[in-house]
């Protein structure tokens, strides 16, 4: 079992909240719960997750990351945003497959893509050591992966 991160700069990521300065304990108003990668998280497993993850604010417009700069870097957005390949943006927002962005998943997958936010969005950043121990644990990610996965194969084939 990993111990809890000190929250800090990730890099690659921009926009990363300095230590102290992440976003507002979702668990508290139970926020994290209704985002839709979380939902069937008990609080004991969102607890988890908020131990182990980095979140912050970021305004329309803001570069978040491209998927050359950090593929140990795992983001999960709650807004608006674009994937952008070719130049050609992918809108997509928080209940759509691409509702997850980068990892060891989608670094298997052949193509530079970037990603922006649309509209000021929430953006969470985990670990992907951190993320293979959420799966070791039974986190039930498994399926909304997949969808993600089938989504970036299919930008990416296009």
């Amino acid at each position: 079992m990993s111990a809890p991160r000190r929250r800090g700069a990730v890099r690659g990521l921009r926009g990363a909240a300095p230590p102290g300065q992440a976003g507002a304990d979702r668990l508290g108003d139970l926020s994290l719960a209704k985002t839709p990668f979380f939902a069937e998280l008990s609080r004991e497993q969102l607890q988890w997750v908020i131990d182990h993850s980095q979140e912050w604010k970021a305004a329309k417009g803001a570069a978040i990351t491209a998927s050359a700069e950090a593929p140990d870097n795992f983001v999960l957005l709650d807004g608006g945003w674009a994937v952008i390949r070719a130049g050609k943006p992918h809108p997509a927002g928080r209940a759509d497959p691409g509702k997850w962005y980068g990892g060891a998943a989608m670094a298997r997958l052949k193509g530079d893509t970037r990603l922006v936010a649309t509209t000021e969005s929430y953006v969470m950043h985990i670990r992907q050591a951190d993320l293979d121990e959420m799966l070791e644990r039974g986190f039930p990610f498994q399926r909304q992966l997949q969808e993600g996965l089938r989504y970036y194969e299919a930008l990416l084939r296009n």
